[in-house]
């Protein structure tokens, strides 16, 4: 997206951190960039240069990451600019961005120092985004993609990662330096930082640690960490056929099988190093438990990464002390739900059978 003159007097209001998206069918959703006026005419006057313009951009990060009246009016100009979906289904995040920041809460207390602002934007596209302050955007677009609270929990602490570790100011400071403002002899600030902030700053180790990040808060609530991996593979099988236009385009990125691959890894040694999964197949202790089938639109793969997280879990939490057992469909690991069985998948019994001798 190119930065148009009427812009100069201008500055960008958002810096889109972290961006999770889905090529082709879903279309690629570009950094979100939003235009306003907050009446910052002492950072945007022509010919600021220097020392003078550093100091101005880090007073304008300064105020908008972290002063509380900052920050809400930021957040109030988001949604002015992306529109806001009141569609009571959403209301889902309400219970999601609760579970979460409990989550995080007991590993970084700080984030009640400065709560996360969000809502659901009217973007089509599949994405999210943490900003300035804490400030959060979700587009529409995600829920025609992801219909599972878990995976959703997990694209929302990705974004709260970045959030934690204040990627999006570190980004932009990063960037913002004396050399790139100084050899803007002329031009006016408000375009140099339109087109760096629109070209993102987001690097390549900042994505691994939200990444990372999202793995720890997931452990830390109810959610399933299988959910890490899966999807990542889900976002593989929806766009299987494509070209990954997201790394053609945003190399700072890791790639999403990468991705998921790291997360498979992170499920391994969570488990105790007893669990492992291959092309769709869940092994304990290096032999075969199960390939789960197909169920709706979820491949077979996405679905032995929730097989595999329950089953990390019930490594973690001791309870591979306990008795495979079945309650109706499901296959338990002492209190710990295994997998729901289908008609297409081995029966319940049978695999819990199986687990009991491998486990």
């Amino acid at each position: 997206m190119k930065i148009q003159k009427s812009l100069q007097k201008r500055i960008v209001s958002v810096l889109a951190a972290g961006m999770i998206m889905i090529p082709g069918v879903y279309g690629l959703a570009p950094a979100p960039v939003a235009h306003a006026e907050f009446g910052w005419g002492s950072i945007i006057g022509a010919g600021i240069q220097g020392a003078a313009a550093h100091a101005q951009l880090t007073a304008f990060l300064k105020k908008y990451n972290d002063s509380e009246e900052g920050r809400q009016e930021f957040f109030e100009e988001m949604k002015k600019q992306y529109g806001v979906n009141y569609n009571t289904y959403y209301n889902k995040i309400d219970t999601i961005m609760a579970n979460l920041t409990a989550a995080i809460g007991a590993v970084d207390p700080t984030i009640y120092d400065k709560p996360y602002n969000y809502f659901i934007n009217q973007d089509k596209n599949f994405n999210a985004f943490c900003t300035l302050g804490h400030n959060m955007s979700i587009n529409t677009g995600l829920f025609s993609v992801l219909t599972n609270d878990d995976e959703i929990a997990v694209v929302l602490g990705h974004e709260m990662g970045h959030g934690q570790k204040d990627h999006p100011a570190k980004g932009a400071r990063r960037s913002l330096n004396m050399s790139i403002l100084g050899a803007a002899t002329g031009t006016d600030l408000g375009v140099i930082v339109a087109n760096v902030i629109n070209n993102r700053n987001i690097t390549k180790p900042m994505e691994r640690e939200a990444d990372a990040l999202a793995f720890e808060y997931i452990t830390h609530s109810n959610y399933n960490p299988g959910a890490c991996a899966a999807v990542w593979q889900r976002v593989m099988d929806k766009s299987k056929g494509q070209e990954n236009v997201m790394q053609q385009f945003l190399s700072d990125h890791p790639s999403d099988g990468d991705r998921r691959d790291a997360y498979a890894k992170k499920l391994y040694e969570y488990s105790n190093k007893h669990v492992t999964v291959k092309d769709g197949t869940v092994k304990v202790n290096g032999k075969d438990f199960v390939t789960p089938a197909a169920l709706g639109d979820m491949s077979s793969a996405e679905r032995s990464y929730f097989v595999v997280g329950n089953l990390a879990a019930a490594y973690h939490n001791g309870h591979n002390k306990d008795a495979a057992y079945v309650d109706g469909k499901t296959v338990m690991l002492g209190p710990q739900p295994i997998m729901t069985c289908t008609y297409d998948d081995e029966s319940a019994q049978k695999l819990a059978d199986r687990l009991n001798k491998i486990k």
